[in-house]
């Protein structure tokens, strides 16, 4: 891709959001009734290919079991409330009616809880109780010091997550967490991230991780990129992380599955961040609004409680629909935020791809920027 000159010392690639790609539909459509959306991560089988954000407020042990039987899998925060506090939700309540602009300090206090092993395990072992995939998630800088409690609660899958993650950590004075080492010796199925480039989510998947997560801090909801600088748009972020993908099955056979997170609230949001080439979606503001999540309608990302750089705030979401109807519909309103999982079916259908790894060869279209004439684009 040619670079674009900033000034006489700096030339940069030019990014593309999800918002400003569409999706081509093909001369062949077909029936939306014959397209499949299942998706497989490691030995687990899902009916739709939607993870719920591992947020405080969008996952706990209730909408966790109501995302299983919907088809999808929600990861809990293992250093989040739920595992700091035997009854967390008035806290929750709590939360949801915080003042955005003067909420941090509180959730610093009511975050410095410490996390206890004990409720960690009670509350892994409650995700699964009724046969429903357990998935939770936990920063690099606690991986280790939590996996004996994460191996005696017999989790399915274990997501190692931040702002951004990379296989090689640098650090003067500390014994950085070793990637491939830790998923080598956990033995359970794993996915890292957050990722935003080529050679990043290769480096990931060189680990020996199932799956790699793709975008930078908390989607919507996260300020990184006011506060850190940091941030690649969507849309070429997960473009790169397929080309990585593809790559790695070229040189080992083995296929690393791709997970969009962040960024996206509507059905076309989804749409496009598939046809980019992610396998499934991670989404936390969507879900938010279910009447089923424990936020009570607001959401707050995980780096908002940071105790020396926090980023982001409470957002109110509102309580949009049960989380069948944001999922899997119907839908009452015209905007694309229910029935996602049916809006990602009619777009295949009408690009005339039956399954999730066709619907990567689907075209897209740039749409017009200042100064730049329309591009096409067709994935490989």
């Amino acid at each position: 891709m040619a670079e674009l000159e900033i000034g006489a010392g700096k030339s940069a690639r030019r990014g593309y959001s999800l918002d400003e790609i569409s999706i081509v539909p093909s001369r062949r459509t077909r029936d939306a009734a014959d397209v499949d959306v299942s998706f497989r991560l490691d030995a687990f089988d899902l009916a739709i290919p939607v993870f719920a954000s591992a947020l405080d407020a969008v996952v706990s042990p209730g909408s966790a079991a109501c995302l299983g039987a919907l088809g999808g899998i929600a990861a809990i925060n293992l250093e989040g409330l739920w595992t700091r506090y035997e009854d967390p939700e008035p806290l929750l309540a709590e939360i949801a009616l915080l003042d955005p602009a003067k909420a941090t300090p509180r959730l610093q206090e009511i975050y410095a809880e410490p996390i206890k092993p004990t409720l960690l395990i009670e509350r892994v072992r409650a995700l699964g109780s009724d046969g429903m995939i357990s998935c939770g998630a936990v920063t690099p800088q606690r991986a280790a010091e939590l996996a004996p409690a994460i191996l005696s609660a017999e989790l399915d899958i274990l997501m190692i997550q931040g702002t951004v993650v990379s296989a090689e950590h640098v650090a003067s004075g500390v014994d950085p967490l070793n990637l491939r080492r830790f998923i080598y010796e956990l033995d359970i199925p794993i996915v890292v991230g957050g990722c935003s480039s080529y050679q990043t989510a290769l480096h990931l998947m060189r680990t020996g991780a199932v799956g790699v997560l793709v975008g930078v801090g908390s989607g919507g909801t996260g300020e990184s990129r006011g506060v850190l600088g940091i941030g690649v748009p969507q849309a070429t972020a997960i473009a790169d992380a397929a080309g990585a993908r593809s790559r790695h099955l070229e040189e080992t056979g083995v296929y690393v599955q791709v997970i969009a997170d962040g960024g996206m609230s509507k059905g076309g949001d989804i749409a496009k961040a598939i046809a980019c080439g992610a396998d499934a979606v991670m989404i936390g503001s969507a879900l938010a609004a279910a009447s089923e999540a424990p936020g009570h309608g607001s959401i707050w990302p995980n780096s908002s409680f940071h105790q020396r750089l926090p980023r982001g705030t409470v957002e109110r979401v509102g309580t949009l629909g049960t989380m069948e109807e944001i999922l899997l519909g119907p839908s009452s309103e015209p905007t694309g935020r229910l029935n996602l999982v049916g809006a990602l079916r009619q777009s295949m259908a009408m690009s005339g791809y039956a399954t999730i790894r066709e619907f990567h060869k689907a075209e897209v279209v740039v749409g017009e920027v200042p100064g730049e004439r329309s591009v096409q684009a067709s994935s490989s």
